[in-house]
């Protein structure tokens, strides 16, 4: 069964993790839902969810994907966390998806991943990286690199997700279910 491991600070945008999550779990995948440390955490508008787990404790499992959600301060909170950025080059370097929407796509830019990459953000967050070859698309890819631009996105970004790592038939099934 494929894993993902979703990530989720103190000012992450709630909509696009709890999106990633119950896409990804309609589509059979196996979800780790993460916090950066222990206990509930409040979203960027305000909502307070509560991680299966803490980073530190799933740090050194195996993963098939890493999926980063945007908001800030939780894109900041994510972008200063030493180890959010070896875990994304760790998967990287053993060729698993990493992927981020809105401004998370900068923690991939800050860790040297998209360098010469193409993606995409929510606008402006990727402005400080002038080797980022930016493409102003819902939904980027660029090898086992996924971004997208925000929370309006985050549908299309997730079913991304469900295609990649279960097929395009999974898919089909979970948007058939989803009404759209």
């Amino acid at each position: 069964m494929k894993t993902a491991l979703i990530l989720f600070a103190d000012g992450s945008e709630e909509l696009e993790a709890v999106t990633v999550i119950n896409l990804l779990r309609r589509g059979g995948v196996t979800v780790v839902f993460a916090g950066l440390h222990e206990g509930p955490l409040r979203g960027s508008r305000g909502t307070v969810l509560v991680p299966d787990t803490t980073l530190d404790d799933v740090l050194d499992h195996d993963y098939d994907m890493v999926v980063l959600p945007g908001g800030q301060p939780g894109t900041n909170n994510l972008k200063t966390d030493a180890r959010v950025l070896k875990l994304v080059r760790r998967m990287h370097e053993a060729d698993k998806y990493v992927t981020a929407i809105c401004a998370a796509p900068s923690v991939l830019a800050t860790a040297g991943l998209l360098d010469g990459k193409h993606a995409t953000s929510f606008p402006g967050s990727l402005d400080p990286f002038p080797k980022v070859l930016r493409e102003p698309l819902a939904v980027v890819e660029d090898g086992k690199l996924i971004t997208s631009r925000g929370p309006g996105t985050a549908m299309d970004f997730a079913l991304t997700l469900v295609e990649r790592l279960v097929g395009h038939a999974k898919r089909m099934e979970v948007e058939d279910g989803l009404v759209r």
